[in-house]
């Protein structure tokens, strides 16, 4: 059962060839059985998850149902929701419950589906390895000594081993994209301002973005139905309307071109990864598919500019969190001053004070000019080179990370090469387009992604383009043999 897409999970249920009670208590026993080894979740809500199954399976029973109601699905534990523990993988909010429901839980609880539970992710989804989470790192379940990639890492690795049909990530630099290559997803960022923000925990508000992680393309255009759309409780939503994105998926691909950026191939990327990639694009171009070499010029300038951008957001966003709203409190504070230096020293991780301290720093008086302005034109420069590519092209493709997954500890000390790990990934979110990753193929038994890269509310074209090639290979289908 848990190797089966949405679509024939929803024919099964609207058949009544299974309820929706024994498909969630299905995933629910794989949770029991697989997550003392992945760490894939912080939070299971199993007598939640049956209460909704039971509501599902009487929709489904009074022929009321649509086409997601029943399946389950797991949430990154950045999304508030209303009386469930949501921490962002922090122990600044480990008690936290929230009082609400973020726009995202809200569109996906009334579309009928089921929540397992809220999955691990770096922390407060700063890291691109799972390995910052208070809660311990998530594994990989294609080689449990490696990571699963971040800061989604466990919804990639729920999905990976089959944990849940299908979940939710954020993506502010590559986190949906880069845990899907790393383990074998389908991963979407959509267009900033497609999916609504309101109650996604904010890391940096002007790159962050909610997106789905499936094991196929098909998949993941039956979620984004259901989470884009507007919401006048998000000032960045965009007022535009939604198409079904499961109706273009065959559309054809003869006469498209895809553009090849030069700097996506070069230099410190793994040459394997580059033989599999460019074999995934060849086939493309057996499916009627153009090719055709761009150059991104500014694309040396992403990781510099993103790590002032990001943490100077992180640096604002987060200071709400000073032990007296709400959050890790410290006890016996001497003063005002006592509590929040000690709440905040307790409560965050090296890797958020590290990127708290260096956004304070961008943003303080005479640097912000030399850094943060400057960091804003830079980006304004990479979101100029998408553009003029577009001039030329439908698409633009290469690597999503550039090496499989590595082995724990191998890059935690050294922030820099850690940050290089989204290279290929930060531009997309500098510039607010969308950007998905598909599986195409493996190196040394690990997976590697191929990244596509549309223009503004391209995500259908994306979509059909992912589901195209997944007609033509079986790399989406392939489950680590622990987990089958």
């Amino acid at each position: 059962m848990h190797n089966k897409s949405l679509s024939e999970l929803s024919a099964a249920l609207h058949n009544s060839e299974i309820s929706s009670v024994e498909l969630t208590q299905h995933y629910l026993n794989r949770i029991n059985q697989h997550n003392g080894t992945l760490n894939a979740f912080i939070t299971v809500t199993e007598e939640r998850a049956l209460e909704q199954a039971k509501a599902a399976d009487k929709l489904l029973a009074e022929k009321k149902a649509g086409a997601l109601t029943g399946i389950p699905l797991a949430h990154k534990d950045i999304f508030c929701t209303k009386g469930i523990r949501t921490s962002c993988g922090s122990k600044m909010l480990d008690k936290f419950i929230a009082p609400y429901d973020a726009t995202v839980v809200e569109k996906i609880d009334q579309a009928g589906m089921v929540t397992l539970g809220k999955t691990n992710m770096d922390e407060f989804a700063m890291g691109s390895s799972n390995e910052t989470s208070w809660y311990g790192p998530v594994k990989n379940p294609w080689d449990t000594d490696r990571v699963p990639g971040g800061s989604s890492g466990g919804s990639a690795a729920a999905m990976a081993a089959r944990l849940a049909p299908i979940a939710t990530g954020t993506d502010t630099g590559g986190s949906i994209r880069q845990p899907s290559s790393l383990c074998n997803l389908t991963g979407l960022k959509p267009t900033y301002g497609r999916i609504s923000r309101y109650g996604m925990i904010a890391f940096a508000s002007s790159l962050d973005q909610a997106g789905p992680m499936a094991n196929s393309a098909e998949d993941a255009a039956w979620l984004m139905n259901v989470m884009s759309g507007f919401d006048e409780k998000d000032s960045t939503s965009v007022d535009r309307d939604v198409p079904d994105y499961t109706a273009s998926l065959n559309d054809s691909l003869e006469g498209l071109t895809i553009g090849l950026p030069k700097e996506y191939f070069g230099e410190g990327l793994d040459p394997r990864v580059a033989a599999t990639v460019e074999a995934a694009i060849k086939t493309y171009e057996k499916m009627g598919a153009t090719l055709k070499e761009i150059t991104l010029p500014n694309t040396g300038l992403a990781v510099p500019t993103y790590y002032v951008v990001a943490p100077a957001e992180c640096s604002s966003n987060l200071s709400r969190m000073d032990g007296v709203r709400f959050g890790h409190r410290a006890e016996d504070p001497k003063d005002l001053m006592d509590l929040y230096t000690r709440s905040r020293g307790e409560g965050f991780g090296e890797e958020v004070k590290r990127r708290i301290m260096i956004g304070t720093y961008a943003l303080s008086a005479g640097y912000y000019d030399a850094y943060y302005l400057k960091a804003q034109q830079c980006r304004r420069l990479i979101s100029n080179d998408f553009q003029e590519a577009f001039k030329e092209v439908d698409v633009i493709m290469g690597p999503t990370a550039t090496n499989p997954a590595f082995r724990f500890g191998e890059k935690t000390d050294d922030p820099v090469a850690m940050y290089l790990e989204d290279i290929y990934t930060i531009n997309t979110n500098l510039a607010g387009l969308p950007g998905m990753s598909i599986p195409a193929g493996f190196v040394d038994n690990l997976p590697v992604g191929l990244q596509i890269i549309g223009n503004y509310f391209d995500e259908a074209r994306l979509l059909n383009i992912g589901h195209r090639y997944q007609q033509e290979t079986d790399w989406h289908q392939r489950i680590p043999d622990a987990f089958k």
